[in-house]
């Protein structure tokens, strides 16, 4: 009998199910477990080769007839803010961002199920309890931090933190060569504030600081409502079979 070691990834093929990006199309994910002590390394190498994070799995698509799930990455050194992105910043110059350690907190939830309830009610994480959040943000076996933003308090000038109602969040993990943002999700009220946008120009900005050289913003599906949005962030490099193609426009 073939021994494996635990550090060997094994891989699984999901059944088909419906698409939540493509009406019409059926969708099958091929996925294995990150966990062991080379769970990072593991996490990267899958990253690379474009595999998302979901607590422990990590996953990619696998469907047969269709190849509309692309993985992107924002080429952080280049990336320069458009004129509707720049009007966002400046919508939101009073919001704060303090990066922390992966911890839920039941005001998390609060905002999380905000954004469920307003934006997702019919999808496949709308009945998530606080148990289930709490396992989303500390089921990782890889460097995983918090992103809290609150509206700008009155110490920002002495610590840099805010001191508001928390409005968004976004749940990242540091790789090598960048941030991975794993889940984002806002209040449903303040929508002239693009929060969303926000959130990834924040995320550019951190990496910057930080000598990272990309973003990952997961899978971009064209023509997809859900998805469409991750194209504007530009310059990016997309994967396609010979390997991350940079586009420009």
């Amino acid at each position: 009998m073939t021994q494996h070691s635990r550090n060997t990834p094994q891989f699984y093929l999901t059944a088909p199910s419906p698409c939540p990006y493509l009406p019409g199309h059926e969708e099958r994910k091929v996925f294995t477990h990150l966990v062991g002590e080379r769970a990072a390394e593991l996490n990267d190498l899958l990253t690379h080769g474009g595999f998302r994070r979901s607590q422990s799995i990590a996953y990619r698509p696998a469907c047969e007839a269709c190849r509309a799930c692309i993985s992107v990455r924002v080429v952080v050194e280049d990336f320069r803010p458009t004129r509707s992105m720049r009007r966002v910043l400046e919508r939101n110059r009073d919001i704060v961002g303090e990066m922390r350690v992966g911890v839920p907190t039941s005001e998390q939830y609060s905002v999380f199920r905000s954004y469920l309830d307003s934006r997702h009610r019919d999808g496949g994480m709308a009945d998530m309890t606080v148990l289930d959040y709490a396992m989303m943000v500390e089921d990782s076996h890889v460097e995983t931090r918090i992103v809290e933003y609150r509206r700008r308090g009155p110490d920002t000038t002495i610590n840099g933190r805010g001191t508001g109602a928390l409005l968004a969040v976004g749940l990242t993990d540091v790789l090598s060569d960048g941030l991975s943002m794993v889940y984002s999700f806002f209040e449903s009220e303040p929508s002239l504030r693009s929060l969303g946008t926000f959130m990834i120009l924040d995320h550019i900005a951190r990496a910057r600081r930080m000598g990272l050289p990309y973003v990952y913003l997961g899978y971009w599906v064209q023509n997809s409502r859900k998805m469409d949005y991750k194209g504007r962030f530009m310059p990016q490099e997309r994967l396609a079979p010979e390997g991350w193609r940079r586009v420009e426009s």
